[in-house]
């Protein structure tokens, strides 16, 4: 008699609690999302940026347990990374990992710390789609120069007497409120997302 094959085990699905902190600037700006572990992480960048109010407009990396995840290229030297569009958040964060890095725009550096909160059982037409559910303060424009040149953003466009003021109100297009921050236009942006 031949064995039998093994039977595979099913796992309930999970949701990620996800708490994603943007290093180096005070007050802290973070964001508190849910994402079901059948996401991709090149989609779970996607939400990420969209939840935090990034453009999507520069590239980005996963650093997690020591392994890099983007968009190889080996033009950029990118040979040890693997596709993020091929991985989900569940084949990465296993039930172990609790923090990881997200960096975005290498050109400005910003960096994420993101840390897992809580695996959640799936509930139907509850948590199974990504959303945002928390966070505080506005984020840094895109192409704003990093957090060095995001702070210089903010002198500027708070002091009319500054001599950049008028140019970076052009450039944003009026007022920024660095303390701004709504759930709603995070929820909807993450919605073009899906």
């Amino acid at each position: 008699m031949s064995p039998k094959p093994a039977s595979k085990r099913t796992q309930p699905a999970v949701v990620y609690q996800l708490r994603i902190e943007l290093l180096r600037l005070e007050p802290l700006i973070w964001r508190r999302i849910l994402v079901p572990g059948s996401l991709k992480l090149a989609k779970l960048d996607r939400v990420l940026q969209a939840a935090m109010g990034w453009n999507n407009t520069h590239l980005h990396e996963w650093l997690i347990q020591g392994q890099r995840y983007g968009i190889p290229d080996e033009e950029w030297g990118e040979q040890g990374m693997r596709d993020d569009r091929k991985i989900t958040v569940s084949s990465v964060l296993h039930d172990s990992v609790d923090r990881f890095t997200h960096n975005y725009d290498f050109g400005d550096g910003w960096a994420h710390q993101v840390m897992v909160e809580k695996r959640l059982e799936v509930q139907d037409g509850r948590n199974d789609w990504p959303m945002c559910i928390a966070g505080e303060n506005a984020c840094p424009p895109d192409d704003v120069g990093g957090p060095d040149g995001y702070l210089d953003f903010l002198q500027a466009v708070r002091d009319p007497q500054h001599e950049q003021h008028l140019d970076y109100w052009r450039w944003w297009g009026g007022p920024f409120d660095p303390a701004g921050f709504s759930l709603n236009a995070a929820n909807m942006a993450i919605r073009r997302v899906r």
